[in-house]
């Protein structure tokens, strides 16, 4: 039995006593940074704002990549409430964008009026009807919609900095509608049977003055064949879930376009 230690050793043996993960569970643990990047909710649930299934692939994905994160979203109210088990609006109820994205966020999160270029190397947003019906309003008014002020300034200021903008399945539309000839992908341009239930959203894209670019949400080894990179814009886009198919195809392709987001950023 060892009746002392030095100090090394008793660090060593303290760590190898403590339960695989804990330090990073709490967040205590450090590791080099690269990125800093911002993330732009639009509520909380996939008919009225972020879909949790593409926040939640963006932030591993971005989390991987060893990036700093920093979550955003506007101090709006949401367009309308939907009952999620219904999928149906839920009558005389309002709900607040910033206060619902703080579920995703975990609290961590602030109006994206406080969202700088001069803060932030890339800005990321996910999708969900909320990209539509919070951030734009796309969902009614199709090629004739309005950007939020605060999405369209911070689109415009990350533009003209250089920085890049990652944007996935239905968000794509906040890009074509506000940077002039941008490239961005929603996925298929037919219906397909079913597959790309949403794929009417491409002749919108184009409608608005963007170019639309044919993209997969399969399996490949190819980054480039899960997402879009515009490189002359430094915009990044994936179809996500505009595609109807496995949730990994949907993670996968997420992770392709942070992985470009990233590598864009030069860090």
């Amino acid at each position: 039995m060892l009746t002392s230690c030095g100090p090394a050793l008793c660090t060593a043996l303290r760590r190898a006593a403590a339960p695989a993960g804990l330090a990073s569970f709490h967040c205590s643990a450090r590791r080099r940074r690269s990125a800093r990047v911002a993330v732009v909710l639009s509520g909380c649930g996939v008919y009225d704002g972020t879909e949790i299934h593409e926040a939640s692939a963006v932030l591993v994905h971005l989390s991987r990549g060893g990036a700093e994160v920093h979550m955003y979203a506007p101090d709006v109210p949401q367009m309308h409430v939907i009952d999620h088990s219904k999928g149906q609006p839920a009558e005389a109820e309002s709900r607040n964008v910033l206060v619902e994205s703080a579920r995703i966020a975990r609290g961590k999160i602030a109006s994206l009026a406080k969202l700088t270029t001069a803060d932030h190397d890339a800005v990321i947003f996910p999708g969900g009807f909320g990209a539509a019906k919070n951030l734009s309003t796309f969902a009614v008014d199709g090629k004739d919609c309005k950007v939020n002020r605060e999405v369209e300034r911070v689109l415009k200021d990350f533009h003209k900095a250089g920085k890049p903008i990652g944007l996935c399945c239905i968000s794509p539309v906040l890009a074509a509608k506000v940077l002039s000839g941008a490239e961005v992908t929603v996925g298929h341009e037919e219906e397909e049977g079913g597959k790309w239930p949403y794929a009417g959203t491409a002749g919108a894209i184009k409608e608005l003055g963007a170019k639309h670019c044919v993209k997969e949400v399969t399996i490949s080894f190819a980054d480039n064949f899960h997402a879009h990179v515009d490189t002359k814009n430094k915009v990044v886009t994936t179809p996500a879930f505009m595609c109807e198919t496995e949730l990994h195809n949907i993670f996968d392709g997420i992770g392709a376009m942070v992985k470009n987001v990233l590598k864009l950023t030069g860090k």
